[in-house]
């Protein structure tokens, strides 16, 4: 395998494992320039970048590196300007033969992928509400749902449906500065502009935009300069009606070592949710995937990926990109038996299927109580502990929506399934026994 497929192969895969934000920003303009017996030389475009790998990433790489080829022992980074290819290269190669990261095809000036736009953002159930909201906004940015705070799990769309707004933005209105950063690099330009003495140049230039995007908010927790620069600008912008839209993995109330005055900003416009996409989503989630690369494959091997891939909207095409791989290197389509076999490092642990009465039946078995006992108006701390931990599980393990879980729990309020989750997810990082009880829950759930 030559220098370029070998880095083509890890970029594949290492989408599994970072954020979208993460893979677009660490990741751009890398290359293996040199390769000598076991060891690789890794281009990058900057001392940053270079020493972020190095910190952060270069364990992951080694690991995903050495699975591709066992002669790979070790890694170094080196700052490189990378040269463009020919013409030539470009066009003897049919685009259907390589894989194609559209990632790194950002703007320079507002960091926004183009490639991320509402026309292919899927809609479903599990993401109805942020979409809509996320519409309303691009079409009135500043004016609705101001800040728009959209939190779920890793991988189910929360970059793309954020860029998008972003890009709508610009194309009804070109003159808008829209600026979109990850938090980690927030911090990193406010680190380093406070080491060099022109953070009122930083502070400036985020202040004179019309749209903020920050995604994955839950990193500024416990990064206290970080905060107090962001609360500013936060205050700055929200004074003059500018747009700000926010992420996270979780709730504002649940990030942990965040100012209560940056929890109380972000609740105060717009909160939505992503949960996880049911089947058919996902199958057609892969689908569009697939016709964007120009590639298809038979039914039976997007039902396989989409019945194991669960949870992980991201990990759905990082599947998809490693039997296109396949597909490019071998010259023909993997058969389910190839598929299984490609795919049997990324699909570990057989799929856990469970049901919302599972789940409700489990938690009052080990809590010695009835069924019904969870769906009572009762506010005896024997009942309420195990209704809030089966709302917990409800929204942990099949992503519920918080209305559909209220629901199911004697027809609470959504707002009660929301304060029950977020106590349990609290306790969990302090509460040994606690997560000791979930455990044996679980394994009541799935038998295991």
């Amino acid at each position: 395998m030559g220098k370029e497929d070998l880095w083509q192969a890890l970029l594949a895969q290492i989408q599994f494992h970072i954020s979208a934000a993460n893979f677009t920003t660490w990741f751009q303009n890398t290359s293996i320039v040199s390769r000598k017996g076991g060891r690789i030389v890794v281009g990058v475009p900057n001392n940053f970048s270079k020493e972020w790998l190095e910190n952060k990433y270069n364990k992951i790489i080694l690991k995903i590196l050495h699975d591709i080829d066992q002669e790979i022992k070790d890694i170094k980074y080196s700052v490189s300007v990378l040269q463009p290819k020919p013409k030539e290269e470009s066009v003897s190669t049919p685009a259907s033969e390589q894989l194609d990261f559209q990632e790194f095809k950002i703007d320079k000036e507002t960091n926004l992928n183009p490639r991320y736009i509402f026309d292919n953002f899927v809609i479903g159930p599990f993401n109805e509400l942020p979409h809509a909201a996320a519409s309303a906004i691009a079409k009135s940015p500043g004016q609705i749902y101001n800040p728009f705070f959209v939190y779920g799990g890793v991988g189910l769309g929360k970059t793309h449906l954020l860029q998008a707004i972003g890009n709508e933005i610009i194309k009804n209105s070109p003159g808008k500065r829209v600026k979109y950063i990850p938090s980690e690099k927030f911090t990193s330009e406010i680190v380093m502009s406070i080491k060099n003495h022109n953070i009122e140049d930083l502070k400036a230039r985020y202040r004179s935009v019309d749209v903020l995007i920050i995604d994955d908010v839950q990193f500024l927790a416990g990064k206290e300069k970080t905060q107090i620069e962001f609360f500013h600008t936060f205050n700055s912008l929200y004074e003059q009606n500018k747009q700000i839209i926010l992420s996270s993995d979780r709730s504002p109330k649940a990030i942990p070592a965040l100012e209560e005055r940056l929890k109380s900003r972000f609740g105060g416009g717009m909160i939505a949710d992503i949960s996880q996409p049911d089947i058919e989503t996902r199958v057609a989630i892969l689908k569009i995937k697939a016709q964007e690369k120009k590639v298809d494959f038979a039914d039976d091997i997007y039902n396989y990926i989409a019945v194991n891939i669960q949870k992980n909207i991201r990990e759905l095409e990082g599947a998809l990109n490693k039997l296109i791989a396949y597909q490019n290197l071998n010259k023909q389509t993997p058969t389910m038996d190839g598929v299984k076999g490609l795919l049997k490092n990324i699909i570990l642990d057989p799929v856990k299927i469970t049901t919302p009465r599972k789940i409700i039946q489990s938690v009052a078995t080990f809590y010695d109580l009835k069924e019904c006992d969870l769906s009572t108006v009762s506010r005896k701390k024997e009942i309420v502990r195990p209704r809030q931990i089966a709302m917990y599980l409800l929204r942990e393990e099949l992503k519920s929506s918080y209305p559909f879980i209220g629901k199911k729990l004697g027809g609470k309020d959504h707002t009660t399934a929301i304060h029950a989750c977020e106590k349990i997810l609290k306790e969990r990082d302090e509460n040994e026994n606690l997560n000791e009880e979930i455990r044996l829950i679980c394994q009541r759930i799935y038998g295991e």
